[in-house]
């Protein structure tokens, strides 16, 4: 499930939009305000940012994006700004001047949103996101019949480790921290579960099954994550 970042501080709309995307599958992280919503999204990043351009106290929305755009762990995160009263055509395009890839007026459609919320995500999904049979040397995972082979010999893995080792194909050479893999794979909330062990155990027996050569190309950093080389 695509995680959905939603900064609104109007709880009403936040609910209603949270129930609308939650209907087409999405996983929706609630923040009010844009220091929440900047830690959440450093902290473990979404696929997609929901934004609304007015917030109580501190940054506003159009601040908020330029501030995640400029920081290199959340600078490729798309971005939807909407806003019900900043509706002149120079709010929308300071929006879409701070790096916002689309500006929405409030009230906004339930079907307009959702539509706009996919194409967003198609748009930035990387082609190896798309395919159902990723590779990387010896390595073959097929989506379709969830299947891993090594050298043309098939592979018995759970279903924890092969979600692991789909991510780390999906998103080879970017730094997965344990809690977004927690958050991912197991869908626990980094707010009450931050227990890392869990990772770690599945990692390691996953690296085993591999091999020397392949298990070796998921590194470990100290301190900061995960990523897959090669």
């Amino acid at each position: 499930m695509e995680k959905i970042l939603l900064v609104e501080d109007d709880e009403s709309f936040a609910k209603y939009v949270s129930a609308l995307l939650g209907k087409e599958r999405y996983r929706v992280v609630v923040a009010d305000e844009a220091e929440e919503a900047f830690f959440a999204a450093t902290d473990s990043p979404p696929d997609l940012i929901l934004l609304d351009v007015v917030l109580k106290g501190g940054d506003d929305g159009i601040t908020l994006c330029r501030r995640l755009k400029r920081d290199q762990r959340t600078a490729r995160i798309p971005v939807l700004m909407m806003s019900g009263t900043r509706l002149a055509e120079d709010d929308q395009l300071k929006g879409l001047d701070q790096g916002a890839d689309d500006y929405l007026l409030k009230p906004v459609s339930s079907k307009l949103l959702v539509g706009k919320v996919r194409a967003v995500l198609r748009r930035y999904a990387a082609p190896g996101e798309l395919r159902d049979l990723l590779t990387a040397e010896d390595l073959t995972l097929d989506v379709s019949s969830w299947t891993v082979t090594v050298k043309g010999q098939t592979i018995a893995l759970t279903r924890k480790e092969f979600d692991l080792l789909l991510i780390f194909l999906r998103k080879r050479g970017q730094m997965l921290s344990p809690a977004s893999l927690l958050e991912t794979v197991w869908g626990y909330d980094p707010a009450t579960y931050a227990d890392t062990r869990t990772v770690k155990v599945h990692i390691s027996s996953l690296r085993a099954k591999l091999g020397h050569k392949v298990g070796d190309k998921i590194v470990n950093v100290p301190g900061v994550g995960y990523r897959f080389e090669g």
